[in-house]
């Protein structure tokens, strides 16, 4: 589900130029009304290329990529590239007239540092946006291009590292939920929510010590929404897995203020077979926390998944990967063992 109230809050920081400190807190603000955006429903029909393009109609939306690389001594890396659309007001104008706000991030992570990066642009103005066919996402000289969504470049710089990549899709596109409409609270809030987890990734990492040449497996998550959350919704953690035996699982909690959990997924089978996983058949535990920007972040997990004899630890490569951005969230490659072995990324917000 990912980025839902980093969207909003960070279009808020652009366009009202106000501290991240006065905004409300938590991220109980995406819970508020529509106001005006389309809504998501039920049975959603997906066109593509199309829908690999920006629905200017909807609040929120992302292109939202990492990846789990190696490099030739086995180093393990990570890598992230999000591009967000924000709307102040439902569709689209001319030049400073429109209401789109884009911002972006970049990062790769080390088993030594974490390294990250921040763009901000308005829409209308030609120096951000996604165009579908070819397909062309954008931020200044950031980008994510090709012919189609299933073979790619990927570039970004930041000011002490740069990264150019190459994508090929070996496998379909997988939909979250109810083919695609993913439900986020027990009050009905969702999303329209698909992805790409079987992107082979390679190219180069140019990091403070050296170019670094790097292999290894990307996903990509696509989700739109005007209202994804509910009011008593604070944060999330989001597990997107990769197996080594070919299965692959899409997991999150959202974290409610009565200390209860929604929870949500989806099973991913080598060929790209799914099952969603209903509320409750997830459970993410945490088994360590690490002092992270003043801050105590859970950096290891038990994550069960019973009816598919899921039971595993996961780590942290580093648990300092902390995003210092305009609103910080923690976002970094992980390893899995256990009852399953394997890699993939971890996301944890609303940790204030």
């Amino acid at each position: 589900m990912k980025a839902d109230c980093l969207a909003a809050r960070l279009a808020l920081v652009l366009v009202l130029a106000c501290p991240v400190q006065a905004l409300a807190q938590g991220f109980a603000g995406m819970g508020s009304d529509a106001q005006g955006f389309a809504v998501p429903q039920p049975d959603p029909q997906f066109a593509f290329p199309q829908d690999h393009g920006p629905h200017p109609d909807y609040r929120i939306e992302w292109w939202y990529l990492t990846a789990n690389l190696s490099g030739p001594d086995g180093t393990p890396y990570g890598l992230q590239w999000t591009l967000f659309r924000s709307a102040l007001a439902p569709g689209e104008g001319p030049g400073w007239d429109s209401p789109q706000i884009w911002f972006a991030h970049a990062a790769i992570t080390t088993p030594q540092a974490h390294h990250s990066a921040e763009r901000f642009a308005r829409g209308g103005i030609g120096q951000s946006g996604v165009t579908a066919a070819p397909f062309e996402a954008w931020i200044d000289d950031w980008r994510m291009a090709g012919e189609t969504l299933e073979d790619v470049t990927l570039t970004a710089t930041g000011d002490v590292f740069s990264y150019d990549m190459r994508l090929q899709a070996e496998g379909p596109l997988v939909f979250h939920g109810d083919g695609g409409y993913s439900v986020k609270s027990a009050a009905g809030q969702a999303s329209y929510y698909y992805s790409q987890p079987f992107f082979r990734i390679s190219g180069q990492l140019t990091l403070p010590e050296g170019v670094v040449p790097v292999t290894g497996t990307a996903w990509l998550d696509r989700e739109w929404s005007s209202q994804p959350l509910a009011e008593d919704q604070t944060g999330w953690d989001w597990f997107s897995l990769s197996f080594d035996d070919g299965d692959k699982l899409m997991g999150f909690q959202l974290r409610q203020t009565d200390g209860t959990v929604f929870s949500s997924g989806t099973w991913i089978g080598p060929d790209g077979a799914t099952r969603a996983l209903q509320d409750g058949e997830v459970i993410a535990s945490p088994l360590e926390t690490t002092r992270v920007a003043g801050r105590d972040v859970p950096t290891r997990w038990r994550l069960e998944v019973p009816g598919y004899g899921v039971d595993v630890e996961v780590g942290a490569i580093n648990p300092d990967a902390w995003m210092h951005t305009s609103v910080p969230y923690w976002e970094g490659p992980v390893v899995v063992s256990g009852s399953h072995a394997g890699r993939g990324y971890l996301e944890m917000t609303g940790y204030e």
